[in-house]
Parts: C-alpha cells; sequence; structure tokens
C-alpha cells in the first residue's frame, strides 16, 4: 500500500498514477463542496475538475504544516468560489442596507427525520447568490466581511443574501414538514 506521503511526493514529480489515487482518496469530499456552491451536478464537476487541476499545479507549494486533506478544501472552495465569481454577471443580488433584519437571527429548525441528501437538495434549490453566501457563512465559517471581499459584494448585500436563504430553507422545511 502506497502511503499518502509518496502519493504526494508522487503528485509533485506530476506521477499520473499518484494523481489519480489523490483524486479517488478525496474525490467524493470535495464534490460534495462543489455540489454545495454549483446550480448543476454538472457545474459541480467541472468546479471539481477545475479544483484538482489547482491542487496538482500547486502541490509543489505543499509544506505538510497542515493535513493535505484541509489544504484540498481550501482549494476547493476557493475555486468553487472563483466560479461563482466568474458567472456573477448571470445572478441576481439585491442590495438592501440598514434592514432590522441583520440583528433577527432567524433560526432554521431542521427536523430530526431528514437525511444529509435531502438537506443538501434544499440548500441546492437556493437562488444561487442565497446559495453561495449560506454555504460561505454557515458552513465554511467565512464572515461577512471575507464574504463581500471574496465575492465582491458589499457586506450589506452578504447580510441579505443570508438571511433570505435562511429564511428560504424555513419556508421549505415548513412546506416538506406539513406533507
Amino acid at each position: 500500500m502506497i502511503s499518502e506521503e509518496q502519493i504526494i511526493k508522487g503528485c509533485i514529480e506530476n506521477d499520473r498514477n499518484c494523481q489519480k489515487l489523490l483524486f479517488k482518496k478525496y474525490h467524493s469530499k470535495m464534490l460534495g463542496i462543489c455540489l454545495r456552491y454549483a446550480k448543476t451536478r454538472d457545474e459541480a464537476e467541472d468546479v471539481l475538475i477545475d479544483a484538482f487541476v489547482s491542487v496538482f499545479n500547486k502541490i509543489k507549494d505543499f509544506r505538510n504544516e497542515c493535513n493535505i486533506e484541509i489544504w484540498i478544501r481550501k482549494i476547493t472552495v476557493n475555486t468553487a468560489i472563483n466560479n461563482y465569481r466568474k458567472n456573477l454577471k448571470h445572478y441576481y443580488h439585491n442590495e438592501i442596507e440598514n434592514y432590522d433584519f441583520y440583528n433577527n437571527d432567524l433560526k432554521i429548525e431542521m427536523t430530526d427525520n431528514m437525511s444529509v441528501d435531502e438537506i443538501l437538495k434544499l440548500v441546492q434549490e437556493l437562488p444561487s447568490g442565497y446559495r453561495t453566501v449560506f454555504n460561505m457563512y454557515a458552513i465554511e465559517g467565512y464572515s461577512h466581511q471575507e464574504i463581500s471581499q471574496a465575492l465582491g459584494i458589499s457586506e450589506g448585500t452578504s447580510k441579505s443574501q443570508l438571511f433570505k436563504a435562511r429564511k428560504a430553507l424555513q419556508e421549505k422545511l415548513n412546506l416538506k414538514n406539513k406533507k
């Protein structure tokens, strides 16, 4: 069995077998990240490929200062954000400033009987702007300032998109629970 260190060393040397092993090992987890940001599975798979191309181009800079999975995850999230930014002109952003709802911490009440796939499907149904901000804030842990810088939007837009995403998710969950 080949070790992770050997796989990384092989990737640095452009060994296709090692690249294939690294891709195979982290493909599913990273696709899950891409699916949270993409509109479709096809788009998510394209983002995943772009992310791994970046991984293989940058792997010589990997310094073992963190776990390789964390390093790949960061590249994958950044690639997904860049894909979103590149397609930003196709998305609608509603700029709302000085609304009281920023202080209203709308909580989403999940049901215990929902699977991860069902929750992911609900998140994927959100409009692109809502979905991206929700993922970055609620899942990846970015601040509104970091989101605004990464996406080229104002902090107010980030906050309004998050509020609307939470509200839309709660409405979807309420409808699902009534069934």
